[in-house]
């Protein structure tokens, strides 16, 4: 098997993204086609992915819609199962299919952190399961899931949205540490705020916003290094990784002031 430090990451000829009809599944699908690479998208918005397949006839690689709700596990293993016969394979995926639902402590509810389990957990589960089976009998496959740097520790109005992204990131650690022998590369991607139509929504100041654009460039090179996290921006990353090793009491006087 590969040591941790031999797995090959080169150039994919086929990348499967989930959540791929906007924001940074667009980008990113739009400017790996563009390299050359053959994108399997996934999403629910079947217009946009057709929109996305017809645009590529002019680039280099090709977008391929294959329209798909990552909540439905048994919808998930068709999905995985077509790309892999009509292309023979996987070699990346990026499962970056998500929401973002504001939980206010004062108005918590347990159906908006369901909502967010659904999607932006189980819906990782669903496609993990069929991956790691794939790329298991390939004997390599690099995958790389979408988590936040809101994951990092509670924020205010994210109780749902932060506890799925830190649960994303431990999973991604966690397979990291034993799919290595397998020949497999576990990355997590944490974003700070980009600029996408989620965010858009947003009625707080979100500082260091990234253009979307910027974000796929900064994940397309990071899926073709070695390192396990690709995260950006890079001041708000730096700030937010600071503040994941306060002390309790420092941490709360600082998020209480500017909550």
């Amino acid at each position: 098997m590969n040591s941790h430090q031999d797995i090959a990451i080169s150039h994919a000829s086929v990348v499967w993204i989930t959540g791929a009809s906007q924001g940074i599944g667009e980008a990113v699908a739009i400017a790996m086609a563009r390299q050359g690479v053959t994108v399997a998208a996934s999403a629910r918005n079947v217009d946009r992915l057709a929109e996305l397949a017809r645009q590529s006839t002019d680039w280099q690689g090709r977008v391929i819609p294959y329209p798909l709700d990552v909540t439905d596990q048994t919808a998930v293993h068709k999905t995985v199962n077509e790309i892999i016969e009509h292309h023979g394979g996987i070699d990346q995926a990026i499962l970056n299919a998500g929401t973002y639902i504001s939980t206010p402590a004062i108005e918590f509810t347990s159906d908006a952190v369901r909502q967010q389990v659904e999607l932006n957990l189980m819906g990782v589960c669903h496609c993990l399961e069929p991956l790691i089976a794939t790329m298991k009998k390939q004997g390599q496959g690099v995958i790389a899931i979408n988590a936040s740097l809101a994951g990092y520790r509670g924020l205010p109005k994210a109780a749902g949205y932060g506890a799925t992204k830190a649960a994303l990131i431990n999973m991604a650690e966690s397979l990291n540490s034993e799919l290595w022998k397998e020949g497999i590369a576990i990355k997590v991607i944490n974003p700070g705020f980009v600029k996408t139509p989620l965010t858009s929504k947003n009625r707080f100041p979100m500082p260091f916003l990234m253009a979307v654009d910027k974000a796929a460039e900064v994940i397309v090179k990071g899926m073709q290094g070695r390192q396990f996290e690709i995260r950006f921006p890079r001041m708000f990353a730096a700030i937010m990784g600071l503040l994941r090793h306060l002390p309790y009491p420092l941490y709360f006087w600082l998020v209480r002031k500017t909550g």
